[in-house]
């Protein structure tokens, strides 16, 4: 399974490493220490918690104006496997997208729940890069 550092799920969460750090002392974020003695968290952790924050986030919250181009990092927090196709959800910030694509398409990738990856927005289409 993918882990982060505390860093690099701060970037994903949309705040800065000292709010992570933060709520993993307050242990609001699960983390645990790595090989080499750092903090991380692990992805299924990091998309569960994403997604309670973005459902927890209230309407005088700071949301940023993005165009409908923009590239939105994040991570995957579901995915829904047919025979065909695939739908996956990745939390980006405050964001929530959902893409659907091939279920080939999601294997190549190796997308899986935790895993960082990247939704390409425009128009209506969501396109998603493992990042």
């Amino acid at each position: 399974m993918q882990s982060y550092t505390i860093g690099q799920a701060a970037r994903l969460l949309g705040v800065s490493p000292d709010t992570a750090r933060r709520w993993a002392d307050a242990g609001r974020l699960t983390t645990r220490r790595d090989d080499a003695g750092r903090r991380v968290v692990d992805g299924r952790d990091l998309a569960a918690f994403s997604v309670e924050l973005a459902r927890s986030a209230t309407p005088e919250d700071e949301i940023p104006y993005t165009s409908a181009r923009n590239a939105f990092p994040g991570i995957v927090t579901a995915i829904k496997l047919g025979d065909v196709a695939a739908q996956v959800e990745i939390q980006a910030g405050p964001h929530r997208l959902v893409s659907l694509l091939t279920r080939e398409a999601v294997e190549e990738l190796g997308l899986e729940v935790g895993v960082e990856a990247t939704a390409r927005v425009k128009s209506t289409n969501v396109h998603i890069d493992r990042t």
